[in-house]
């Protein structure tokens, strides 16, 4: 009988040392992933300085006020803030552990996401086909560059969203799945404050 309870004992010894084990990890992923996104800051503060400098290097060409839209770029971002309200709403769902709504709450976030993005390769498209290209002006480099970069991001973003939603729906709310949940919300609202950026320097200065 000693011995039952002394193995009970180190067994619940061992689960307990496991799931340590499994929150100092998940810790620790969030952490290296917080020092990723400090390295991030660097990338997107490097363009946003060239494109500064670029900015009213038009050579002849449109400038900011003579290209950009504003309504249709205000519908751009209330995409991704809206994407960026869902994706906490799934959060939520997640520490309260709602399987169906983590995945209903993911899925209208990449739906937003992906509209953000279809918006943004439509205003590529359209400045391309007049003759706006990025190769037109240094300020037209610049600014493809930025909001380029930035779409490139979100895309990556919507690519390890749908990993995710594939991930819980198969897997369940896994402690692995929580941690990469919640490096992909740190991640997206990155974007969305990159963004809030992107819009005030770009596009509001630019047609001021």
């Amino acid at each position: 009988m000693s011995n039952l309870v002394t193995n009970v004992g180190h067994a619940h010894g061992h689960d307990h040392g496991h799931d340590d084990h499994h929150h100092d990890s998940g810790e620790m992923t969030v952490f290296g992933f917080w020092l990723y996104l400090m390295t991030d800051c660097i990338l997107f503060a490097s363009i946003f300085a060239a494109y500064a400098v670029l900015v009213n290097n038009v050579a002849g060409g449109p400038s900011g006020h003579d290209i950009f839209e504003l309504p249709y770029v205000l519908g751009e971002t209330a995409l991704l803030l809206f994407s960026s309200i869902t994706y906490g709403f799934a959060m939520l769902a997640l520490y309260k552990g709602k399987k169906t709504q983590v995945l209903g709450w993911l899925a209208m976030t990449f739906l937003f996401g992906a509209g953000f993005i279809g918006m943004e390769i439509n205003e590529f498209h359209v400045l391309i086909s007049e003759g706006f290209g990025p190769n037109r002006s240094g300020f037209l480099s610049g600014f493809f560059t930025l909001v380029g970069t930035h779409g490139l991001h979100v895309t990556s973003g919507l690519i390890w969203m749908a990993i995710m939603m594939y991930q819980v729906q198969k897997n369940g709310l896994t402690a692995t799945n929580k941690t990469r949940l919640s490096c992909l919300s740190l991640f997206w609202h990155f974007l969305d404050v990159v963004w809030i950026c992107v819009f005030t320097v770009v596009y509001l200065m630019g047609t001021l």
